[in-house]
């Protein structure tokens, strides 16, 4: 896509002092032709011998533009990065229809032809995302091939391509498809996940390894966002959707000069609030999947000569909450194991909302409320929060043409908040946060790129790039007055609720108990740092042959720093172990029956004679510490010793503030693809690329555990042609991944545990680590159709075979962690959760004056996915069946835009296929929402 930065008409009197503010002549042409391939419409009826004269005269005028531009420039192009400015053209009533070979990318930096860039890349309009209201990352990604958005809540939601990306988050982990904004590398996967895309240009999938161009390398692919940038020629644009459940969404866009034809601006405004499908009975004003968000983004753009330009430009979105976490509808947990043995459901919900410490609150029950939703679409969680996030960011974008170069800097900084206060599922007060992260992520990059004229044996460009990441994340727990109830087993459970006593002892074993829990780490202080030099060329070795090579140097520096640690005692202190792992906690020390150790000092003996006092009435005599406890019953002994337990099995692993080993090394990139040009219409290539992610510098239960760095090698091979007399693109890639060390979840040993029991076994935990082998292959398709009058069609799919190649410590599904079942599995040989065999998505859009200067206009998409696991250790519970979503926009406005409504409806058809799934529970799907769109210019 190109730049819509355009310049107002200047006074004759100060056309030619102004000279130096316009330019490229190009950028007129470009702003006609450049509708990418998935938003060409035919707007007007005219015969067939209009519509090819049209293509023609605007397919001449680009390539005269073109010319001209190379005589004023010497041959260069303009990066693509760069704001341009153009004289305006005066605005068609109605879109024109264009010629498909003229379809625009920014993938390599440049405007370039689709049809000419030597990768597999993907490509949707801003203006087709507008009129079907999708402004989301999962809404954009339904309308690109061989790409998928993987739900999870805000932070742990990521992207995949080919198959291959949803692997467990880490806080210290890349993304491995990146996210680039405006030339602005997000590295963590939640800076893309609550945010409302608005004002967007075009959105662009580069799949393979990329890094050699710009920005941080990524070892799958890169999603390129470009927004629309300030024009010198004032407009205002705003939209408003009311739909089901409350939903209101308010847009506005608009700028214009500040200083003709020096400096100008360009805001962009969203409201968007609206409730979920899923209701919370214990507090109904909770609904999941609510939509709470407020964001802003300002642009300025400097143009005091034609070399040199700069944009500034501000975002801030403020902390609100969306509830995501605990959309989940329970189901009963199976009663066998995949051996046949039979699970005892002792910790099972059945098992402990069964306990007559729950059955008090006689309106619920197991039955009736725990198990599906209560037989309709609500939950009953009596602590669950809405999880609020929020972000600021900030970036400054120079350009200089200097000779034959173009000079640019982008200098970013880019912040993200999170946090999450979770439910146990329950209305009663288990947990006050069953687990929830709080995380203040910052990243500050600097980029330097230069890039040479096009045309000549070879064009180039070279770049410096630097990043700096800080993220301190804590992993927050904390238990309520029915914790101890719950989590107690079922000898515990009845030993203590046999008295008044050993009920208040259950109750404080956890009452009020907060900490940063290890799970991983309770709080990680994260540092990374990645500095790089890239580069890129085009060799034109022939007219029809270019040889494309690039190779990317980057230094990784990573360290973490965490703790485990409990905040708050709560309300029974006195029940604390001594010590955990060397963290002393001041209890004291008392065998599984309750007898005291021989070991205590004075002070421990006092503190055991306070829970005497405390909980059975027991006077203490301060002159003979020990006494009063010793005093107790056996039995009394006993629920001291249980409550001891259960506070100590739910406390879990402490450790004192420790340093991870670091990740440091120097890792290379690289790309190799010849082009071939059989004709004007017809493009081969074959590619390969190469590319790493940085290895994890993290703990598991206190102890190192460093992660090394993934390692793809990509191979494609690919045509890309325009058929039909240039109404159909059809592109299509054979590829194959071929991935070493690939980052996920996987059974490593626990040296933590293992040490500690000190038994001669060795025990297993699951932590982000390395698979060995993991391939992808298949082939996928991208194209449009524009032969039909007054259509315009958009297609892409894949066949795609994603395989662990080698893995054989995968952690055991749930039916399997049967008793005595091995510590690990072999999955060698099986399919990639979430990685469906075939996927496509189709999209139409049909547009027609009626009515004079009015127009009618209907799109639609349609996405399709074929089964696949929605779980990383392939449960058989877990299997998705194939879905497909569509979206249908319909509506008539004035042909000029000065106003139009639509008809949105998302979902359709009504697809209930879940979300994911497990052997007890599953994520619904979101059912359809209609809604009404008004859009207009001011």
């Amino acid at each position: 896509m190109t730049s819509n930065t355009q310049v107002r008409p200047r006074p004759a009197a100060r056309r030619n002092e102004a000279a130096r503010f316009r330019l490229s002549p190009v950028a007129a042409a470009i702003a006609a032709v450049s509708v990418l391939a998935s938003g060409a419409v035919h707007a007007q009826e005219k015969s067939s011998a209009e519509l090819q004269s049209e293509i023609t005269r605007l397919k001449q005028a680009l390539e005269k533009a073109q010319q001209e531009l190379q005589k004023k420039e010497g041959g260069s192009a303009p990066a693509a990065s760069a704001p341009v400015a153009a004289e305006p053209a005066a605005a068609p009533l109605r879109e024109e229809p264009v010629a498909l070979d003229s379809v625009v990318i920014r993938s390599r930096n440049r405007i370039e032809r689709l049809q000419d860039v030597p990768l597999s890349v993907a490509v949707v309009t801003g203006r087709e995302l507008d009129r079907t209201g999708a402004d989301d990352i999962k809404a954009i990604t339904q309308r690109l091939g061989n790409i998928s958005w993987n739900q999870g809540n805000q932070r742990t939601s990521s992207l995949s391509i080919r198959g291959i990306g949803k692997q467990g988050q880490t806080e210290a982990q890349d993304p491995s498809v990146g996210v680039i904004v405006d030339g602005v590398n997000y590295a963590y996967n939640a800076l893309t996940s609550s945010f409302t895309y608005h004002d967007i240009e075009a959105v662009e999938v580069t799949r393979g390894p990329q890094g050699t161009l710009l920005g941080k390398n990524t070892s799958l692919g890169v999603v390129n966002i470009t927004t629309r940038k300030p024009s010198f020629t004032p407009s205002a644009d705003y939209s408003i959707t009311l739909g089901q459940n409350d939903r209101v969404t308010g847009k506005f866009a608009g700028g214009g000069p500040i200083v003709d034809d020096l400096l100008a601006w360009r805001g962009s405004f969203v409201v968007d609030k609206g409730e979920g499908d899923i209701r919370n009975l214990d507090n109904k004003d909770i609904t999941y999947q609510n939509i709470d968000r407020v964001s802003g983004r300002v642009q300025f753009l400097l143009t005091p000569t034609q070399d040199f330009n700069a944009r500034l430009a501000v975002e801030l979105q403020p902390r609100a909450g969306e509830t995501t976490n605990g959309r989940t509808i329970n189901t009963p947990t199976p009663t066998l194991y995949s051996n046949g043995a039979v699970n005892a459901l002792g910790t099972d919900a059945s098992t402990r909302l069964a306990r007559s410490w729950f059955k008090q609150q006689n309106t619920y029950n197991y039955a009736n409320d725990y198990l599906y939703g209560g037989g309709h679409r609500a939950v009953n969680n009596d602590t669950v929060r809405p999880l609020v996030t929020g972000s600021h960011g900030a970036s400054l974008e120079l350009n200089w043409n200097v000779g034959n170069h173009t000079l640019t800097s982008i200098t970013a900084y880019k912040d993200y908040h999170f946090n999450a206060v979770n439910d146990d599922g329950t209305p009663f007060d288990i947990y006050r946060n069953a687990g929830g992260f709080w995380n203040d992520y910052k990243q500050r990059t600097q980029e330097l790129r230069i890039s040479s004229k096009t045309g000549g044996l070879v064009d180039y460009q070279a770049g410096l790039y630097y990043i700096n990441v800080s993220n301190s994340s804590e992993y927050q727990r904390e238990w309520g007055n029915d914790a101890g109830a719950w989590f107690a087993s079922t000898a515990q459970y009845n030993r203590l609720n046999t008295s008044a006593a050993g009920q208040l002892l259950m109750q404080n074993s956890l009452d009020r108990v907060v900490m940063a829990y290890n799970s991983p780490t309770g709080l990680q202080n994260i540092k990374n740092t990645s500095s790089a030099v890239f580069a890129q060329a085009n060799w034109h070795l022939s007219e029809p042959l270019t040889l494309t090579t690039g190779l990317r140097l980057t230094r990784e520096d990573r360290s973490n720093t965490g703790s485990s640690f409990i905040r708050d005692y709560g309300n029974g202190a006195e029940l604390n172990p001594v010590a955990v792992n060397g963290v002393q906690l001041g209890g004291f020390s008392s065998n599984s029956t309750g007898v005291l150790a021989a070991a205590n000092s004075a002070a421990q003996l006092a503190l055991a004679d306070k829970v005497a006092n405390k909980y059975f009435g027991v006077a203490v005599n301060p002159n003979s510490p020990g006494s009063a406890y010793n005093s107790l019953t056996a039995e009394q002994k006993r629920q001291v010793a249980d409550a001891k337990a259960i506070r100590a099995t739910q406390v879990g692993v402490l450790f004192n503030q420790t340093q991870a080993e670091s990740y440091r090394d120097t890792q290379p990139a690289f790309v190799v693809s010849p082009s071939y040009k059989v004709n004007p219409n017809l493009t081969t290539y074959f590619s390969w690329q190469y590319g790493e992610k940085a290895g994890i510098s993290q703990l598991t239960n206190g102890v190192s555990n460093l992660v090394k760095a993934e390692k793809t090698n990509s191979f494609e091979l690919g045509l890309k042609s325009t058929l039909l007399d240039k109404t159909l693109i059809f592109n299509t890639a054979l590829y194959l991944m071929n991935i070493r060390d690939y980052q996920q979840s996987v059974r490593v040993l626990d040296q933590y545990t293992t040490n500690l029991n000190n038994d001669g076994t060795n025990y297993y935990t699951s932590a982000t680590g390395n698979v060995p082998k993991v391939q992808a292959k298949g082939i996928e398709v991208d194209g449009v159709y524009a032969g039909i009058r007054n259509v315009t069609l958009r297609f892409s799919g894949a066949y795609n075979d994603a395989r662990y190649k080698d893995f054989t410590n995968a952690a055991l599904p749930n039916e399997e962690n049967y008793p005595g079942a091995p510590a690990y599995k072999d999955l060698s040989g099986q399919t990639l959760p979430g990685a469906s065999k075939w996927n496509f998505n189709i999209g139409a859009d049909y547009r027609r004056p009626v009515f004079g200067d009015k127009e009618f206009h209907a799109s639609f998409n349609t996405v399709y996915y074929s089964r696949a696991n929605s779980d990383n250790s392939l449960s058989s519970y877990s299997w998705i069946s194939d879905y497909s979503i569509t979206d249908l926009a319909i509506g008539i406005g004035r042909a000029d835009k000065a106003y139009d409504v639509s008809l949105l409806v998302k979902n359709a058809f009504g697809d209930s296929t879940p979300l994911a799934s497990t052997w007890n529970s599953f994520t619904p799907a979101v059912p359809r929402w209609v809604g009404l769109m008004f859009t207009g210019k001011l």
